[in-house]
């Protein structure tokens, strides 16, 4: 049932996403050109949004499905942490999508999608062996 759920939740996101026009190449460039400020209002929205979500899971200390409390860590900024958001910036900037974006792009039929999600999954690959080879421990939590 919870997968049920989840692929629910993650349908209904897709189409906000895309009614967002947060999908839409023209629309991610021109913000990046500051030609339009839409997505950034987006952005800023969704910002707001999960703000209050996290502020109000932290009051009702929120458990997840093994019952076990949430925790929200925070990152200190490191070197590899700026250089890996400059690399998520001029791929969002080059490819119009994201990792947020490119499954609803694929859904809207976009097939150029498909090279972000490639470039993910190398970079995430090339993450993965490095972090291994350089003996830090790979963090698999989101954020």
């Amino acid at each position: 049932m919870k997968h049920i759920t989840s692929l629910t939740i993650g349908i209904l996101f897709g189409i906000a996403l895309s009614k967002a026009l947060a999908t839409d190449y023209n629309t991610i460039i021109d913000m990046f050109l500051f030609r339009n400020f839409h997505l950034y209002g987006v952005i800023a929205t969704a910002i707001v949004t999960v703000s209050i979500g996290v502020y109000i899971f932290k009051k009702i200390l929120l458990k997840d499905v093994d019952g076990k409390l949430i925790e929200y860590p925070t990152k200190p900024a490191k070197k590899g942490l700026v250089i890996g958001s400059a690399l998520f910036g001029i791929g969002w900037a080059l490819t119009g999508t994201c990792p947020g974006t490119a499954f609803t792009q694929l859904g809207e039929g976009k097939l150029t999608a498909l090279f972000t999600l490639i470039g993910i999954l190398i970079g995430s690959v090339a993450h993965s062996y490095y972090a291994t080879k350089a003996n830090i421990p790979v963090d698999d939590t989101c954020g």
